[in-house]
């Protein structure tokens, strides 16, 4: 196991390091050019769709498909995530955290429009995703299941693994419940979710998202404004660590960056290939529609939860001292605000935060096992195996667990870019497409062929 700790960390720090941080804020300026930075421009628009009903039966709702992504996305790197990156790379990380959000909103516009356009429907439903858009698009089978598999083990396994072991430490702390006792009860109510299939997994996610999300912005929102003075100071704070402004952190400034854009990929998914998996299953009447609303969820994610984390711990100072790891800090922080009944409310946020996380995961493994092989038994198999790893999650160490999914991460996020910035030219086609129909006061319909893409859009061609 040392050995292996070992190999992971050095594997996982390499591929941040080096190649990473290029990828994702060079496709992130790429196509923010290229789009003239829709994810600003089209703010208002993005709200207006996430209200707009299905046309029809076949897929779910725009909100739902929102809630699903924002599910996987909003998980324990909202809060341990955070509070891991400013104990190691100080509080300039948060900075980098919205920058890569900011930039790598168009990332997630992209990979969205092209699973809408190159899904496919199955059962009464839509599926699609990365897998499909490199066969289809790239005309690449075997690379659709390199990726297919990347995500599944990735998602399915090992960031479910995290998610549980943020739950676990969370209850040890707030109820002294064992971590064992703890893995059996979230096993249990992941099966009940996840053996009911993805519009169960829809119908939970549409519930969990805005409750969870609005009870953790409410109480901390509250910590803001009782302590409003000292909000421009901690801003300033946050700068001056994450430019080099302030001489002491000069030397922690690449610890800054790294771990601010590793913390805010890990927590957003701009550009590595899991949301599109959700994006897909939405019925819309353009595919710009979904990608729009996709870019919501980014800014959902980091500029709102993560900062709120952020703050609270700033404004607590609790990660200048003790020898607190990931969650346990977050619960130090608002303890330190608002009482011991902090520890409480955030053990349950953590839950539902991680519990929202570990369904959407399984959806994006679900739908990606179905592209390499269908069957029951395979299906039933993952299942199983998903719920094995929330009972290992709980009892694992917080290192491998974390290294694991930062390995993983890194792979499947450079098999997507690969992905995207070859078949961009089609997502911007779709957009400038979207926005002539806008110009003219219509509500935007697609047609693969206006675009010139007469292979593997069988869902928007004319002919069908």
């Amino acid at each position: 196991m040392q050995y292996l700790e070992q190999f992971v960390n050095s594997a996982s720090t390499a591929l941040w390091s080096y190649i990473l941080i290029i990828l994702l804020i060079g496709t992130g300026l790429l196509f923010s050019i290229k789009t003239r930075f829709m994810q600003f421009r089209y703010f208002g628009e993005t709200i207006r769709l996430l209200t707009e009903g299905k046309t029809k039966r076949r897929g779910i709702s725009s909100f739902q498909a929102f809630c699903i992504s924002t599910a996987s996305r909003v998980g324990s790197g909202n809060i341990a995530g955070v509070a891991i990156a400013i104990v190691s790379g100080g509080p300039g990380a948060v900075f980098w955290m919205w920058l890569i959000a900011l930039i790598g909103a168009s990332s997630a516009f992209v990979e969205s429009v092209l699973a809408q356009i190159y899904k496919e429907r199955k059962d009464g439903a839509y599926v699609g995703g990365p897998a499909y858009y490199m066969q289809k698009g790239l005309k690449s089978h075997r690379l659709g299941i390199f990726f297919a598999v990347l995500i599944t083990v990735c998602y399915g396994l090992i960031f479910n693994a995290v998610q549980a072991n943020t739950i676990g430490l969370a209850f040890v702390n707030a109820f002294s419940l064992h971590k064992e006792l703890t893995g059996i009860l979230l096993a249990v109510f992941t099966a009940a979710v996840i053996f009911g299939g993805v519009r169960r997994v829809a119908q939970v996610a549409q519930v969990i998202v805005p409750v969870m999300a609005l009870a953790y912005l409410l109480v901390v929102f509250y910590v803001i404004i009782q302590n409003i003075e000292i909000i421009p100071k901690i801003v300033f704070h946050i700068l001056e660590n994450a430019l080099g402004i302030k001489p002491a952190a000069g030397g922690a400034l690449g610890a800054a960056i790294r771990q601010g854009i590793k913390r805010g990929l890990f927590s957003n998914e701009a550009g590595m290939g899991s949301a599109p998996n959700a994006a897909a299953t939405a019925e819309v009447s353009h595919p710009v529609k979904q990608g729009l609303i996709q870019t919501l969820g980014v800014f959902t994610d980091t500029i709102v939860i993560c900062s709120a984390t952020a703050f609270l711990i700033l404004i607590s100072g609790s990660y200048l001292g003790g020898n607190f790891n990931g969650i346990e800090l977050a619960q130090t922080a608002l303890v330190s605000q608002v009482g011991n009944w902090g520890t409480y409310f955030i053990a349950f946020c953590i839950f539902l935060f991680a519990f929202s996380s570990v369904v959407g995961n399984y959806y994006y493994g679900e739908s990606n096992i179905e592209f390499f092989h269908s069957g029951k038994k395979t299906l039933a198999l993952y299942r199983l195996a998903v719920v094995g790893m929330v009972v290992f999650g709980t009892i694992a160490k917080l290192q491998i667990v974390w290294d694991l999914a930062d390995l993983f991460l890194g792979l499947m996020a450079m098999t997507n870019i690969y992905a995207i910035i070859r078949l961009h030219p089609i997502a911007i086609k779709a957009f400038r497409n979207y926005q002539k129909q806008k110009k003219s006061g219509r509500d935007p319909t697609f047609y693969a062929e206006d675009i010139g893409v007469w292979e593997g859009a069988d869902c928007w061609s004319k002919i069908t």
